[in-house]
This record gives structure tokens, sequence and C-alpha cells, in this order.
């Protein structure tokens, strides 16, 4: 596992696991978490995997989500249920919320019954999912006010990487929250960076978004190509799958395009919600970034064909006409 963080009087700097100079051994000890309460809201595709894997590092952990279903083979393996983000996080050390959108992600924290009716002095709140940069000062303002700590910590790795707990957790925050919270974020990710103050986290998850969404893009329109021209498209990805044009959707979504699988791993309404992000952001730069233009209106596209909860790799469909 790789970390990185920052230290006093320095900028984002770089520490894996191990020992020498300039690095430190993150520490995961079968003991470390045993016995620490944990608040989680969010059971989807994402966070029931990792509110998972904390449950089996031995936290005690109280779960809340919109849907109690999805929280019920949680249920199953001892945690807890509770009836209101509020409830989830009273008393909890680490609270994570992972949650779709961005007027969720409000409610659970701000609404009644929320989050912030209940965070504990010295706990930090964690947000795994992706929202606005502004959303994470502002959560992370709130926390300062209470005695506690926020930090945004959005996630890149898929339904895929949240099973394995290999996922790429990209941090803004306090970097003293940061070595907090290091432990339980170590038990969800392979990659875990801290890149500056809050807002950084999710700055950083929209350099990811327009990647994985160009690339996606770039990947459905390539194997229309192939099909088109009467290509085997499994050895097409044998081919491509080795060179220059490898990446996470040539090796993970495209057998599930070939296959005709376009359940989600990632749903498209959230990606479009990001791009919508993106797109904000870059306007508040001042830039002009046309390629966010373009994926944002493929996804409005998709959405709008009636595919809004398929998984990205559903803008093949636009190509074969759904």
């Amino acid at each position: 596992m790789t970390t990185q963080g920052t230290s006093p009087g320095s900028n984002a700097g770089s520490t894996q696991s191990g020992s020498g100079p300039g690095t430190h051994a993150t520490t995961l000890d079968a003991d470390t978490l045993r016995g620490r309460r944990v608040g989680w809201i969010g059971t989807g595709i994402m966070g029931r995997s990792m509110a998972g894997h904390l449950l089996r590092a031995g936290c005690q952990v109280v779960i809340h989500s919109r849907t109690r279903a999805k929280a019920e083979p949680l249920l199953a393996e001892g945690a807890h249920w509770a009836e209101s983000p509020a409830e989830a996080a009273r008393d909890a050390e680490f609270v994570g919320t992972n949650v779709g959108m961005p007027d969720e992600l409000d409610a659970v924290t701000f609404g009644p019954r929320g989050v912030f009716e209940a965070l504990a002095k010295h706990a930090v709140l964690v947000d795994f999912g992706t929202s606005k940069p502004s959303a994470a000062r502002k959560i992370a303002a709130r926390a300062a006010e209470l005695g506690a700590s926020a930090l945004d910590a959005p996630v890149s790795g898929g339904d895929i990487g949240a099973r394995n707990a290999t996922l790429s957790i990209m941090v803004g925050g306090d970097a003293a929250a940061f070595a907090t919270a290091e432990p339980f974020l170590a038990r969800l990710g392979k990659t875990i960076v801290h890149h500056g103050p809050a807002g950084s986290g999710q700055r950083v998850k929209i350099v990811n978004q327009v990647l994985v969404a160009a690339n996606t893009l770039g990947m459905c329109e390539a194997l229309h190509f192939a099909a088109s021209a009467g290509l085997d498209p499994h050895r097409v990805l044998q081919s491509v799958g080795g060179g220059a044009a490898a990446s996470w959707s040539i090796s993970v979504l495209a057998p599930r395009v070939v296959g005709g699988d376009f359940e989600p791993g990632f749903i498209v309404e959230h990606m479009l919600k990001d791009l919508r992000i993106a797109r904000d952001e870059a306007g508040e730069l001042d830039l002009s970034l046309p390629l966010i233009d373009l994926c944002v209106a493929r996804y409005e596209a998709l959405v709008a064909a009636g595919f809004a909860r398929k998984g990205t790799q559903g803008l093949y469909l636009l190509y074969r006409g759904g």
C-alpha cells in the first residue's frame, strides 16, 4: 500500500509503507481497529463493501442507509442499525458517508437528524462520495466548529476496488485528521494520498473523472468501430489491451461491453453529476475544457435515452441505438 501525506512546514509529500528516509510505516496490525466505533451512512454499490471491510477489521460499525434492505448483509455480519445519520454518528470516532448526490450529502450531514446533530468532539467525519469542493469546505468548517474534523476522501476503483479494498483514496483536509483517519482508510484502499486542505480531494477526483469519462467514451466508440468493421472483439481487446491503449476502461469495462453487461459498477447518473461538477469548477477557474463538455453531452444523451441507472459502459448503447 502506498500513502502520501503532509508534514509540518511542507507541501504534500510522499510516505510509503516501509522504512527509510522520508517514509513511515502504516500500521496494519490485526488489532489496530478492533473495538473502535464507526458510524457509516450509505450502503450502495461502494459503501456496502467499504463498511464491510471495517466490520471485518473488528470495528463496531453502526449503519444508516436510505434503504435498510441494502444494509441487511452487513447487519447479518454483526453491524448495528441506526434509524438516522445522527444515531449512526453518536459516540463514533470515525464517521464515513458514501451517498450518491449532493442533496443527499447535505441532508445526511446538515439536515434534521443529520451527522452534525451528534458528531462527537475529536471525531473524524470522512465523505467518500464525490461532491463540489465548496461542499467539502463547508463540511470541514462546521466540523471544526464542533471540535471535530472532516476530510473529503473520494475514491476511484469502482465496485471491484471496493470489494477488494484496492481503492485509490484522494484526501483533502487537515493533516492531523488525515493521520487519525489513516488506519481506517488503509482498510479500504491501496493508494491513499493527502493532497492538501479541504476540497483538495474533490478537485483531484474531478481530474480522475475527466480521465475515466474520456477513456470510457473512447473505448465504447472504438468497440463500435471494431464491431462495424467485422472484427472479433475478443481478439481486438487482446491486442489493444497489451499496448499503449491499455487502460482500466479496456481491462475492466470493455469485456463487460463485449459480453452485453451494462449493469453498474458505477452508475451513469452519478458520472453525469461528477462531470457537471467538473464543468462548474472549470468555469470558476475560467478554463475552457471542451472534452468535459463533450462527455457531459454524451452522458446527458444516455440519460435521455432511459439508461440513467446503467453502468458507465452503457455509452455503447448510444452507438447501437439502445
